[in-house]
């Protein structure tokens, strides 16, 4: 379809446009809205801040589609191909992407809160400084994935993939992370208070200078895990494995026999052992 002939249908009204093939076409700064684009072709469009809410891209192709800076609240995208699409800076508030693929994709400063995104597939996308507040992300594949200063306070990680992420400096306070595998990721200065990782695999993670107070580590994976500076005042600690991790001056928790910790393995200096009169365990040194 050519583009003068799409304009002059929304004109008129039209509003179903499924099956469409737009490729390669330069949309910037359209106005599209409640639009329907299920199963359309728009592969490597120029959506930049085109305006496009309420509109459904359903199993619809759009690969390297750019979509920078548009506003696509309430829009959805369910089962959409958008490998290597850019989203920096749009707006995306409700949003429906479900089952969409995305991997190696641009959604950095994007803003998603409230956002369904269970089951897609985001592995690799950059994602530096997005909104993903109170977003649905059960069963999403954020592997090796570019969190940093990501703000995720209140979202469902529930099943989750995210091994090797960097989530360097991210918000994730409130958070549920239960049975989640973090294994490898980066979350060093990340805020974690009043999270929940009860069951998750942290092995091999960085973890410094991170706020873990007040969060439920119960039978959480710490195996050679750094935790350096990490602050853990009033956690659940409960059988957590601590083998070959690095606690060196980190604020443990005052009820640390309660919590059944084991110093055994943990390496943690002398100078940090004595740091907290009120720790309740015994040294053997």
């Amino acid at each position: 379809m050519r583009l003068r002939d799409l304009l002059r249908l929304y004109d008129l009204g039209e509003r179903d446009f499924r099956g469409v093939d737009l490729r390669g076409l330069d949309l910037s700064g359209i106005t599209l809205i409640a639009v329907d684009f299920t199963e359309a072709n728009l592969m490597g469009v120029n959506f930049t801040r085109a305006f496009l809410t309420n509109s459904v891209f359903n199993e619809a192709k759009l690969n390297w589609t750019n979509f920078t800076y548009a506003k696509l609240s309430d829009s959805s995208f369910q089962n959409a191909e958008l490998t290597k699409a850019t989203f920096q800076g749009a707006f995306m508030m409700n949003s429906r992407l479900m089952g969409a693929k995305i991997s190696g994709g641009n959604l950095s400063y994007a803003n998603l809160k409230k956002s369904n995104l269970e089951g897609g597939n985001f592995c690799g996308v950059n994602a530096y400084k997005a909104n993903l507040r109170e977003t649905n992300l059960k069963q999403a594949n954020f592997n090796w994935a570019n969190l940093l200063e990501a703000r995720l306070t209140g979202a469902c990680l529930n099943g989750a993939f995210l091994r090797d992420v960097n989530l360097q400096r991210a918000f994730l306070k409130e958070v549920d992370l239960q049975e989640v595998d973090l294994s490898g990721g980066n979350l060093v200065e990340a805020k974690l208070n009043g999270s929940n990782l009860e069951g998750g695999n942290l092995s091999q993670a960085k973890l410094a200078r991170s706020r873990l107070n007040y969060t439920s580590l119960k039978r959480v994976n710490f195996d050679q895990a750094n935790l350096r500076e990490a602050d853990l005042q009033e956690t659940n600690l409960q059988e957590a494995n601590w083998e070959q991790s690095n606690l060196d001056q980190a604020i443990l928790p005052n009820n640390s026999e309660q919590n059944h910790l084991s110093l055994a393995p943990i390496n943690l200096t002398r100078k940090n052992r004595y740091r907290h009169q009120n720790i309740a365990y015994s040294i053997a040194l």
